[in-house]
C-alpha cells in the first residue's frame, strides 16, 4: 500500500510528482512495488490526484482516492486497508510512503520475508532515532490500522506495540522529502555521487 495523498503543504508543489533518477517520486516506488510480485498494490491519492493520475503510470494497480486526505494520514491508511480487509487472501499489508527515495523492492521483499520467516506481527524499517514505515502489518492489526485517527501514522501502533515489532536496519530510511532544502540535498547528493565504472 503506497501512501501518496497528501497535499506535500511544505514542499509549495506536488511531492508525488518530483524527480529523482529519471522517474516522478511516485513512479518511482510504484514500480518498486510492482516489481515485487505482490498480490495487489494499492495507491492512496489524495490532493491533486487528478492531476498526478495523469502523470504516473498505474496500470496494474488499485488506486484509491481519500476524498478526507486533508483530515491526515490516518485517512489514507483506512482507505488503503479497508479496500484489503475483506479479501481473505491478504494476510499482512506492506505500508510505505512515496517521499523516501532510496525504498526499492530489494527491501520491501526483506521486510516480507523477515516478518513471514518470525511470524512477527509487525516488522518495520529502523533508522536513526525512528522505527517506522516501510512497514508490515499482520491481519491481526487492520482493526488498529483502521482505529487510526487524524496524522496519526502507522508509526503510532508500531510504537504502542514493541513486544511485537521486529526491526530491520534501513539507514536510507531517513531521508524523506518535505521541503524544498530536503529535495535539493538530494539532487546535491546525487551530483556528488561517483560515477559508475
Amino acid at each position: 500500500m503506497l501512501l501518496a495523498a497528501g497535499g506535500s503543504s511544505r514542499l509549495g508543489q506536488p511531492k508525488q510528482l518530483l524527480e529523482y533518477n529519471g522517474k516522478t517520486l511516485l513512479q518511482h516506488i510504484i514500480d518498486e512495488a510492482l516489481s515485487t510480485k505482490a498480490a495487489s498494490v494499492v495507491v492512496v491519492l489524495g490532493a491533486n490526484h487528478e492531476l498526478i493520475a495523469e502523470k504516473t503510470k498505474l496500470d496494474g494497480t488499485v488506486v484509491i482516492i481519500n476524498e478526507q486526505w486533508q483530515s491526515g494520514m490516518a485517512s489514507s491508511i483506512r482507505a488503503g486497508v479497508e479496500a484489503l480487509a475483506d479479501d481473505r487472501r491478504f494476510d499482512s499489508v506492506l505500508i510505505t510512503l512515496c517521499d523516501q527515495p532510496h525504498v526499492d523492492h530489494f527491501l520491501m521483499k526483506e521486510l516480507v520475508k523477515k516478518q513471514q520467516d518470525s511470524g512477527s506481527t509487525i516488522v518495520a524499517c529502523s533508522y536513526g532515532e525512528t522505527v517506522g514505515a516501510p512497514a508490515v502489518f499482520s491481519r491481526e492489526m487492520f482493526p488498529s490500522l483502521l482505529s487510526l485517527q487524524g496524522q496519526e501514522g502507522a508509526r503510532k501502533l508500531i510504537a504502542a506495540n514493541p513486544h511485537v515489532v521486529e526491526k530491520l536496519d534501513f539507514p536510507k530510511g531517513i531521508i524523506d522529502i518535505d521541503t524544498p532544502a530536503d529535495y535539493q540535498g538530494l539532487q546535491n547528493k546525487k551530483k556528488n555521487e561517483p560515477g559508475e565504472v
